[in-house]
């Protein structure tokens, strides 16, 4: 799931640069890595490839922080 999550940013959101290393407890936000524009194409993302929904409550940043924080708040929707 994390392996997905960061190859979708690395490929679509930070344009494939291959010198970035990403890592799943990396701040997405407060580092600049992710915008709100391509945080929303993230949830997107996720939406179709996890085929589940994201409601607005829960796009908060502690679900989004980090692909940390994003497989743990998949695993307890999926669970759901």
């Amino acid at each position: 799931m994390t392996k997905k999550i960061i190859g979708y940013i690395q490929q679509n959101l930070l344009g494939g640069q291959n010198g970035t290393q990403l890592l799943p407890e990396d701040d997405l936000l407060g580092s600049g890595l992710v915008d709100s524009i391509g945080m929303m194409q993230l949830i997107a993302f996720i939406e179709e490839e996890f085929k589940t929904k994201v409601p607005p409550e829960d796009m908060v940043i502690e679900n989004f922080m980090t692909v940390e924080a994003i497989g743990g708040y998949l695993k307890n929707r999926l669970i759901s």
